[in-house]
């Protein structure tokens, strides 16, 4: 693979998505798919065992590619692969999910019986079910079966949720609300 091939590569996904491009020759059909492919994987936008079926033949050239740039402009400002490993294993993650799943469960419960406190109850299962998502977004970011763009995208998710600050020193917000114990006491 020659580097002009390479900065094809680059050229072809950096181009807007819908932008008409003529299917390589025959002859050329291999190098052009590879520079793509390496290009693509290195950039984070395909992942390494979407190669079998990502610009597989050139008859998908124009819709593959279309694939690939779209999914270069959404992924553009989202985390690189590398920011999970500044986030827990994901062994941890299922357990404080898991405990946020119970928690609410209980909030729900209670609902039924304390009804002169189904505001704040209400209040809290809402910020409840909100830090599920986030930590939700950890659990896929940190899912190494999960495609890098499944990954990226849920790493992008938790960075808007909790704050470019946060996200980037590692600080994860609690898993439930833990600041309505002190209120409570």
């Amino acid at each position: 693979m020659s580097a002009s091939d390479l900065v094809l590569a680059a050229a072809l996904l950096t181009a807007p998505a819908g932008t008409p491009e003529q299917t390589p020759p025959e002859e050329r059909w291999v190098a052009v798919r590879d520079a793509v492919h390496r290009t693509a994987v290195r950039w984070e936008i395909m992942d390494e065992r979407e190669a079998r079926y990502i610009l597989a033949q050139r008859a998908d050239f124009d819709a593959d590619l279309n694939l690939l740039r779209k999914r270069y402009a959404e992924l553009a400002d989202a985390p690189k692969l590398s920011a999970c490993q500044r986030l827990p294993e994901r062994r941890v993650v299922n357990d404080l999910i898991k405990f946020n799943r119970e928690f609410r469960k209980n909030l729900e419960e209670r609902q039924e019986w304390e009804s002169d406190r189904a505001d704040i109850l209400h209040a809290t299962i809402l910020e409840t079910d909100r830090m599920y998502r986030q930590w939700d977004a950890v659990r896929d970011a940190q899912c190494e079966f999960y495609y890098v763009t499944v990954r990226r995208a849920a790493l992008k998710k938790l960075r808007d949720s909790i704050g470019e600050e946060a996200f980037a020193t590692g600080r994860m917000p609690s898993y439930v609300p833990d600041w309505r114990f002190a209120a409570a006491k």
